[in-house]
């Protein structure tokens, strides 16, 4: 079997998960991608695939990163590759592993009008509104796999089911709706449904964690990602909160354009110097998304 996850996380985590149970021993491939955010207009052609890796670069621009990591590679290469093990292989199975949030569940879709043909050979986990015990022994609802014991994943294998012919023709016609509509953010509201924002979706969530004193944009950035309830990924906050600098909503001082780590943000109205701080990690995630 293979596993297939989207976050770079996960990978270990089912490797983890293959140590304690054998049983499902395989492969695992992550889905890079982000398909909650940004352009998906025309994205099966050639030209809507490359405006979307455009606007990742855009984003990428100054960034840890670097832009050239929107090239760096292609999840329809990795698609072609499952396909051709599928082909080779009749007794193979795709496992597809999803937690409760929106970067899980638009990956899910974009995959599914791809492996219409393998109906019986794809398999879904999808672990929504289903409790989990903690690292304190405490009863808690996960939205991401990370969030998961090891050893918790023993019983969540057994949700492992075939993706049906109805999910094979309905599910691939919800992806071209939300495609064609080209929302630029777009949130998980229950079950699979997936709902189309605007690209300033997240901006008050920036705006709360900016106070009047100055302070780091990395301090801003990872304080923004961790309360935030709906998570998206770094490189896109940072985005918006340059975007909102550019609008006069938050003041800089040092150089935007230079690096994450070279320019303090606040509210604007206040006289006061910017004050030296320590150097905060620059991201809560482990990929661009």
């Amino acid at each position: 079997m293979i596993h297939i996850v989207f976050n770079e996380s996960e990978v270990d985590l089912m490797k983890e998960v293959i140590k304690i149970d054998e049983s499902i021993a395989g492969d695992v491939v992550q889905i890079k991608d982000d398909f909650a955010v940004g352009p998906l207009r025309d994205i099966e052609s050639e030209d809507g695939w490359q405006a979307r890796v455009g606007w990742w670069k855009t984003l990428l621009q100054d960034s840890p990163y670097g832009e050239g990591l929107a090239g760096s590679f292609d999840d329809r290469e990795t698609v072609r590759q499952l396909k051709d093990r599928l082909d080779e292989n009749p007794e193979e199975q795709l496992w597809i592993w999803m937690g409760q949030n929106q970067h899980d569940v638009t990956g899910y879709y974009w995959l599914m009008p791809q492996f219409r043909q393998y109906q019986g050979r794809v398999m879904i986990l999808y672990l929504n509104n289903l409790p989990f015990i903690n690292e304190k022994g405490q009863l808690f609802y996960p939205s991401w796999l990370n969030e998961i014991q090891p050893k918790e994943f023993l019983k969540a294998k057994k949700l492992a089911r075939p993706v049906t012919l109805s999910e094979f023709e309905i599910d691939p016609d919800e992806w071209r709706k939300i495609a064609e509509e080209n929302a630029m953010v777009r949130i998980l509201e229950g079950g699979k449904k997936i709902a189309g924002k605007d690209e300033s979706f997240y901006d008050n969530e920036i705006l709360k964690n900016i106070t009047g004193e100055w302070q780091k944009a990395t301090r801003a950035l990872t304080n923004t990602l961790h309360r935030m309830k709906i998570k998206t990924g770094d490189v896109f906050i940072m985005w918006r909160m340059k975007n909102l600098v550019s609008r006069g909503k938050i003041e800089v001082t040092g150089e935007i354009h230079k690096g994450w780590k070279d320019f303090d943000v606040r509210l604007p109205g206040t006289k006061q110097e910017p004050s030296v701080q320590p150097e905060d990690a620059t991201s809560a995630n482990e990929e661009y998304h």
